[in-house]
């Protein structure tokens, strides 16, 4: 408990958020306080604004972080209020749990903002023009989403790293986000029948 208060009094809760804002740009913005540990961007994706959770390494730069309170990152000025939260972690079941999955990370990358029109295959062929071999592709998104996810495992590291660098370039009508993935590219388990 004691540890998990002290990753609190490390955290700040960042609220007005605007819709374009991406996560690199937040971090970066606090950044300025002190080192930035990990940002989480959540909401609504109805709403035209989001909120954050912000973990740096020290509560002197969460302190610091206060004071960004107001500053205007897109359309909006934000609101920075000290968090009552830790940022919940990555569900670890999802999470590696071998070595190979660990190696299967390093080739795989997240992408989010995916143009709703675009196909899987139009997924593939824009990361293989680019970056290299993929050997799997895992396109997710509903109709209540105005967009789309994918999870893409390249064959090598190196593509993966390349595809890191196309956050921004526009798929369709949309520029996507890029991030190293935290979760490898499992096949479907099969579901046991409920008894």
């Amino acid at each position: 408990m004691a540890q998990r208060e002290e990753v609190i009094r490390r955290t700040v809760y960042v609220s007005d958020i605007d819709q374009q804002v991406t996560e690199e740009q937040l971090a970066a913005l606090f950044n300025s306080c002190g080192q930035v540990v990990d940002c989480r961007v959540c909401g609504d994706p109805n709403s035209c604004l989001r909120f954050a959770f912000i973990e740096f390494t020290d509560e002197e730069a969460a302190r610091a972080a206060l004071s960004l309170a107001g500053t205007i990152l897109g359309y909006y000025p934000l609101r920075v209020m000290p968090s009552k939260t830790a940022i919940a972690p990555v569900n670890p079941t999802y999470l590696p749990r071998s070595d190979d999955e660990r190696e299967m990370c390093s080739r795989t990358v997240y992408c989010t903002n995916i143009d709703k029109k675009i196909t899987q295959l139009e997924v593939k062929i824009f990361f293989e023009s680019l970056c290299g071999e993929v050997r799997r592709l895992r396109l997710l998104g509903d109709y209540h989403h105005s967009t789309r996810i994918a999870f893409v495992e390249f064959v090598m590291a190196e593509s993966a790293i390349l595809a890191l660098g196309c956050s921004g370039a526009v798929l369709g009508t949309l520029p996507i986000r890029v991030s190293p993935s935290k979760t490898p590219v499992r096949t479907r388990m099969p579901r046991s029948p409920v008894h």
